[in-house]
């Protein structure tokens, strides 16, 4: 989302947004003199109004399960169908009666634009939220560039196939990551990629080192035991012919609905609540008077879950390179030994993303 400032040095507003690598950011108008008060509250309009229209965009109405009148997919489509009158609203000189909370967003943030009283303003202000609203239609559309790449900062419950492609294309390219994953890429659909290329790592490495796929990512010793517990599970479901996107998006979506304090799913919640009971017992035997123990209830951070999830992905993916260059090393030393450490390390590198490679195409069918 896009967050507005006020520049007081320059008595500017200003507008930025992240673009995964850092946030840029523009002016999007100059102040007259007036209250900061003034000022202070058109910025925190602005940026709630960027906000609830992102929100369409990371909860679209077509991924939920009801769509009748008063239904959760019913109440998401409302919300997008009011971007056509957000800047009506805005230049509206009487109060409009708008049943949205974007509609809502959009007249507080207008009665902050007249309290400045500027027709200039007023205009370079309509025309940022304008660009904003296109931003957001334009991620839809899986294309994240320009404004929408402010889009690779955020969890979707949905993935574009245009965008899972397209990170599949820089996966085949650099199996170990690339800067394009992160600023061109929704983190949803680049896990998608990613648990298909973790998986092909996984059997590369099993069928080097004589293991499961899930056995070598249980043994990421590497890892936070969240994120073991998260690989395992995704790649356990690809090997018995879930696709990527059945194994990403669940875990996703869950995580999305505990940021919001919700637990879905009573298989889920049987789960956790099992695991927590056998954490409870273990640390009771360590800790027999202590209560304080925190209990997971999601295996990825509530507050940035596709881009948690990539990241314990690739780490994975490094993961399987340590243990299967670990094998060929020992490998080595019982057959022939290489003076030349890097050439040694190069060729079991190239030996791996090969076999990585070739793995990752024999199950391409499964990810789109």
């Amino acid at each position: 989302m896009t967050r507005y400032a006020v520049d007081h040095a320059r008595n500017a507003l200003v507008a930025h947004w992240s673009t995964g690598i850092g946030d840029v950011a523009v002016t999007v108008a100059t102040l007259s003199p007036a209250r900061a008060s003034d000022a202070l509250r058109l910025a925190a309009g602005l940026t709630e109004l960027s906000q609830a229209c992102w929100r369409c965009y990371t909860h679209p109405a077509s991924i939920s399960d009801q769509h009748g009148p008063g239904s959760l997919g019913w109440h998401r489509q409302r919300e997008r169908d009011a971007f056509a009158g957000v800047v009506p609203i805005l230049t509206a000189s009487t109060h409009v009666p708008v049943p949205a909370k974007i509609g809502e967003i959009a007249q507080r943030t207008g009665r902050a634009l007249r309290a400045l009283d500027s027709p200039e303003l007023t205009v370079q202000v309509v025309a940022d939220v304008a660009a904003e609203l296109s931003a957001v239609e334009q991620a839809e559309r899986g294309d994240l560039s320009g404004r929408a790449q402010q889009a690779v900062t955020l969890s979707r419950e949905d993935a574009s196939p245009l965008q899972v492609a397209q990170a599949d294309a820089f996966l085949n390219r650099q199996p170990f990551g690339c800067e394009e994953l992160i600023t061109q890429i929704d983190p949803a659909a680049a896990a998608i990629a990613a648990a298909h290329w973790l998986h092909a790592a996984a059997a590369a490495t099993g069928r080097r080192v004589r293991q499961h796929p899930v056995q070598v990512v249980a043994e990421g010793d590497h890892l936070r035991p969240l994120a073991v517990e998260s690989l395992v599970e995704i790649v356990s479901a690809i090997s018995f012919g879930a696709t990527p996107r059945q194994t990403v998006m669940p875990l996703i979506r869950h995580t999305l609905h505990v940021a919001e304090g919700h637990l879905c799913g009573v298989t889920d919640a049987k789960r956790r609540i099992a695991a927590a009971e056998r954490l409870v017992a273990r640390t009771r035997i360590d800790h027999p008077h202590s209560d304080s123990v925190c209990l997971p209830i999601t295996s990825l951070d509530p507050a940035r879950p596709a881009l948690d999830l990539l990241d314990n992905l690739m780490a994975g993916i490094h993961g399987c390179w340590l243990h299967y260059a670990g094998h060929a090393r020992t490998q080595d030393a019982f057959s022939w030994h290489d003076p030349d450490d890097d050439r040694r390390q190069e060729r079991h590198t190239e030996l791996f993303l090969t076999e990585v490679r070739q793995e990752a195409a024999t199950r391409h069918q499964h990810l789109l």
